[in-house]
């Protein structure tokens, strides 16, 4: 039986209201009109894959919750009337309502046509059932059994040669009962180790300031990846540094006052394809003076670590104390002031979807219905897609003027010009 993991847990408690709600989100652009037969196979595709599954809890306790198969899904949702250019961030803002990865189907797919004859597609899921990289694994799954097989000779495949689609592998299925056994020998260990060694103090954090004049704004921009290239290059730094140095900038652009800003670093860790959250943090300061080259350095060093489990303790713990302890355990945990979230190369497939020509893909984090803000002020998140950067930012902040504002003081002072999405 596949078990979710902490991170897992952590997102399915911000689900239920303890901490910051955060669902995923793809977006791709395609440059002209979708037929609805085509949108409808993706989403049967969606269906059946593994995003197609819910949260189940344990026989016994101390085994983890675990995920079962689950094929019902919301239906394809596709806009009647055609949107102009601004209006595609307001509508996909709004897509992240009634995912429930425990009860009901955790995801969605939408579309809507645009004013100039394109076309936005939005896979939009709990955080729950999928980090970034694995939003992208379902989609790339799924438009890969739309293609004709291996062995067609349109495929341009070896007759011999075996399906591309990705496995998300089977792990061992294992029982309530020794799933808890294993838990709790962890468990048991970890924390008399934990004693033996002096319980460290757990990390400050910062309380957030009063909620009633923060509001949640995003924009979507694209760069030229060969000149973005060159940028960082020529300060030393590279593709990673420049992007976690240009986040730090739009946030002091805001309006921040600090001289030092903490940077939360998410680290993909997964060993082979597959939808799940497998992810860890770490972190970094950036200050004034930083410089894409010292930045490269910083996260050269802070990728070799990862933020620790709550007080030293084994991170299980948080899987078999109550929920409401569980999330005043890791209550902050992987929040720091920015969080640089550097999604990597897409695959070269998702540039086609039948015979559509799909010119941008973008990833990124929503927060629907958040009532509970984060230290976090500002999120991004880069990914590349064949000779363009796709930059989304989410502010929670300020208001959309200051971030479009200070984003555009950032790229000038960056000699960064970006397009909007």
């Amino acid at each position: 039986m596949d078990r979710l993991t902490v991170v897992d847990e952590i997102f399915l408690r911000t689900h239920r209201g303890m901490g910051t709600p955060i669902a995923l989100q793809g977006l791709w652009r395609i440059t002209d009109a979708m037929e609805p037969t085509l949108l409808q196979a993706i989403h049967e595709q969606l269906r059946v894959g593994a995003l197609g599954r819910r949260v189940i809890r344990p026989r016994i306790p101390g085994a983890r919750r675990a995920w079962r198969p689950n094929t019902r899904a919301h239906p394809l949702d596709v806009a009647a009337d055609p949107l102009p250019e601004h209006g595609i961030l307001p509508w996909a803002d709004a897509l992240g309502t009634d995912l429930d990865p425990e009860f009901g189907p955790g995801w969605r797919l939408s579309a809507t046509p645009l004013h100039d004859g394109g076309t936005v597609v939005a896979l939009t899921c709990s955080h729950a059932l999928a980090d970034a990289r694995g939003l992208i694994h379902a989609v790339t799954a799924a438009l890969a059994e739309l293609r004709p097989h291996a062995g067609d000779p349109t495929s341009g495949d070896a007759p011999d040669a075996p399906p591309s689609r990705i496995e998300y592998g089977c792990r061992t299925t294992t029982s309530d009962w020794s799933d808890a056994i294993s838990q709790w020998t962890t468990i048991i260990t970890g924390t008399a180790r934990a004693l033996r060694q002096g319980i460290p103090r757990p990390p400050a954090t910062t309380t957030p300031e009063p909620t009633a004049d923060r509001l949640v704004h995003s924009t979507l921009l694209t760069f030229d990846a060969a000149t973005w290239d060159h940028t960082a290059a020529t300060a030393g730094g590279t593709a990673n540094s420049l992007f976690i140095h240009l986040v730090a900038k739009v946030l002091w652009e805001t309006g921040f006052p600090g001289e030092r800003i903490a940077a939360s670093l998410p680290v993909d860790t997964r060993d082979e394809p597959r939808v799940d959250n497998d992810l860890a943090v770490t972190e970094i300061t950036v200050s004034r003076a930083d410089t894409p080259a010292t930045i490269r350095e910083k996260a050269r060093a802070a990728y070799q670590r990862r933020m620790s489990s709550p007080a030293g303790l084994p991170e299980e713990i948080l899987q078999v104390v109550p929920d409401r302890w569980a999330y005043t355990l890791s209550k902050g945990a992987g929040e720091r002031d920015i969080l640089c979230s550097n999604i990597g190369s897409l695959p070269d497939s998702l540039r086609t979807v039948g015979t559509h020509h799909c010119d941008r893909v973008a990833a990124r984090a929503i927060h629907p219905g958040i009532t509970t803000f984060p230290r976090t002020r500002l999120s991004g998140y880069l990914s590349r897609l064949g000779d363009t950067y796709t930059l989304a930012l989410v502010s929670l902040a300020g208001d959309r003027e200051t971030l479009s504002a200070a984003t555009d003081r950032a790229c000038e002072e960056l000699g960064t010009r970006p397009d909007s999405w």
